[in-house]
């Protein structure tokens, strides 16, 4: 009887431990950047895991990985590449853009033809980001911890 009852009382604790635990995940706050007008967007500063697919009409560039550090003043920002890819050096611009609450709003990737616009998503954790140029290069950058 009382195996029982102290088996049921750690149930309980732990029932309530996972929920606490659960609760703290679930709000956890997105870094943000407050601009001087009171509107926050994004803070995506810092260093992104970034993979290359060129396909469509660019497909015959292949894929290919770097490492991207992405320096964010205000709602600017640039990304710059740390790792050499085959078209690029490290060190080089690799995009460059401007941030609105809801995410990006420009957005320009440097490429070796010249800078072209894109399109872009920040994942709601603000974990992963995705560009593309439209039929011919995407590329998918995970925020490394």
């Amino acid at each position: 009887m009382l195996r029982s009852k102290l088996f049921s009382l750690l149930a309980v604790m732990l029932l309530f431990f996972g929920i606490a635990i659960t609760g703290c995940a679930l709000t956890q706050k997105v870094k943000t950047v407050t601009l001087p007008s009171g509107e926050e967007v994004l803070d995506i500063s810092g260093l992104w895991d970034t993979q290359i697919e060129n396909y469509g009409s660019w497909s015959g560039y292949g894929s290919y990985s770097t490492v991207t550090e992405i320096k964010q003043e205000g709602s600017s920002f640039i990304g710059i590449r740390l790792k050499e890819t085959p078209y690029h050096s490290a060190g080089s611009e690799t995009f460059r853009g401007e941030l609105d609450k809801n995410g990006f709003k420009k957005l320009e990737l440097i490429t070796g033809y010249r800078p072209m616009d894109a399109v872009g998503q920040i994942s709601d954790d603000g974990k992963t980001i995705k560009f593309d140029i439209a039929d011919k290069a995407r590329s998918i950058m995970t925020r490394k911890e």
